[in-house]
């Protein structure tokens, strides 16, 4: 069997080659880049993101990025976000004043932690996936690595009719609840590094890799 196509999409995103290794090694064939036709063609997409939400989104539209993510999710061409790329995904980011549009995939606002907890929020921690997950499957008990320090920590989504599924939501708390990772159909997205998480987050890219 052929070996999925993969695309980490390089806008200039701090060090992303940890994730491209994570995901050869998880199975896929794996291209860093910034090429449209190699995005839109691609069996699957991964936005990266480091550092403010500000700064990611506005790379990224530098680039014309958020109309190809798009496109990919409006085809159905799957879709992962990691970290600051899972965030930007939500309606609107604040961080130190600043307020900045996301891409609206999803309702929520991207707040700073709890100011009573140790921030960033770095290290191992436990999430809360729903029973049916994908991309979660033979990992639900397992830890993963998170860096940040702001989070969504409230969901609410307008279900418009009883024949559309809602998106799965995961759960993670430090200081609060807040999103760990959100599966919707073709658009799918992580808090937490998997590349950084061992051999449950080596499972979750398999698991994502094989449902391409």
């Amino acid at each position: 069997m052929a070996r999925p196509e993969v695309v980490v999409l390089d806008y200039g995103s701090g060090n992303v080659h940890s994730a491209v290794r994570a995901l050869e090694r998880a199975g896929a064939r794996v291209e860093l880049t910034r090429d449209t036709e190699a995005v839109l063609a691609a069996d699957g997409l991964v936005v990266p993101g480091v550092g403010a939400f500000g700064a990611v989104i506005r790379s990224l539209r530098e680039i014309d990025a958020p109309r190809w993510i798009g496109r990919r999710i409006a085809g159905g061409r799957p879709v992962l976000g990691i970290c600051v790329g899972h965030q930007i995904l939500f309606d609107r980011g604040v961080e130190h004043g600043e307020a900045s549009t996301g891409m609206g995939e999803w309702p929520g606002e991207v707040t700073a932690l709890p100011d009573h907890v140790v921030v960033p929020h770095m290290g191992w921690n436990t999430v809360r996936p729903p029973q049916d997950s994908q991309l979660f499957a033979g990992i639900r008990d397992e830890r993963f690595y998170f860096v940040h320090s702001y989070a969504v920590q409230s969901w609410e989504f307008d279900q418009l009719s009883e024949a559309m599924r809602a998106p799965q939501v995961t759960w993670a708390h430090h200081g609060a609840d807040f999103v760990a990772a959100v599966e919707n159909g073709p658009l799918s997205a992580t808090q937490f590094h998997p590349e950084k998480s061992g051999d449950a987050g080596m499972q979750l890219l398999q698991n994502w890799i094989t449902a391409l």
